[in-house]
């Protein structure tokens, strides 16, 4: 399929744009790499679509890996059910295990930051047989969140937004107040080192967030994932895949003292922090380069 209008100027015009069926809901991926190489997942975070791993595609496609990078359901050009359930963590793992089958493979390396980081850890969590190498960008380990939200005062401090989220109608009109003023500081503010985020780049992800749905099922994650806090605590397994952890430590959102995953939890696991912000892979892409290609190709 033809990459749609909104997706056509964006990254490599060799990677391919198609829609991908996971029951039920379509999600428009971008494709690079040799269709026979290793399969590697990349997942995005709030606010963005597939095009926050624009510094990552090419280098892993180079590197002989198949690179999926989908716009995760309610964004970008993927569709965007109505209701707080459809963004269910559930139906999220779910979604990621029915791309890598719909790839036809049975596992794939997962990279996850922000929300796709979340989404990765709880995928290697309730279907470990899916995730073959597992990398996260700048998220906590679930347990380890629910363990900073009930006991840091710092990071619920950070966390202020999840709460303000739950509300009703309130923020997706702050969010599209002044044509997304509050996404386009936070962007040009937010990154450690200058430039990070181009204009042009920031209107991108502006434009994302535009289309119809999008900012509620984007706030849709956080009253899901608060609706559903109870669910997941208590039911955390030890992963035995490797695990590469990448920390930005100037992260206006979580704390880096709950970088560390729990070792009785994710017992092989490496951490590596950089003095970056919570947008890694566009803050620091080279470094965040050299390390997945590192873990991923050991």
């Amino acid at each position: 399929m033809p990459p749609s209008p909104a997706s056509a100027p964006l990254g490599n015009p060799q990677w391919q744009h198609k829609d991908v069926n996971v029951g039920g809901v379509r999600l428009h991926v971008v494709e690079a790499g040799p269709p026979d190489g290793p399969l590697v997942v990349l997942l995005h975070g709030f606010p963005e679509f597939w095009y926050s791993w624009r510094h990552q595609i090419q280098p892993l496609a180079d590197a002989g890996f198949r690179v999926l990078a989908p716009d995760l359901r309610g964004y970008g050009d993927s569709d965007k059910p109505s209701g707080v359930r459809s963004y269910a963590i559930e139906r999220l793992v779910d979604d990621v295990a029915g791309l890598v089958a719909a790839s036809g493979r049975t596992s794939a390396h997962l990279v996850g930051h922000d929300w796709g980081a979340a989404i990765a850890w709880m995928v290697a969590n309730d279907r470990p047989e899916v995730v073959d190498r597992l990398a996260i960008l700048n998220v906590p380990h679930p347990q380890r969140l629910v363990e900073g939200l009930r006991h840091s005062a710092e990071q619920r401090k950070k966390s202020w937004y999840i709460g303000f989220f739950q509300l009703p109608w309130l923020p997706e009109r702050l969010i599209r107040r002044g044509d997304f003023a509050m996404l386009r500081s936070m962007l040009r503010r937010d990154p450690v080192h200058p430039g990070a985020f181009s204009p042009e780049e920031i209107e991108a992800y502006v434009d994302a967030l535009k289309r119809p749905g999008a900012v509620t099922a984007a706030v849709n994650y956080y009253r899901a994932a608060a609706r559903g806090m109870w669910r997941i605590r208590g039911r955390f397994r030890r992963l035995e895949m490797p695990v590469l952890v990448l920390w930005g430590d100037r992260d206006r959102y979580l704390s880096r003292a709950f970088a560390e995953p729990p070792p009785e939890l994710v017992p092989d696991c490496r951490l590596v922090h950089f003095a970056a912000s919570h947008w890694l892979p566009c803050d620091a892409p080279l470094e965040v380069n050299d390390e997945l290609l590192r873990f991923l190709r050991p």
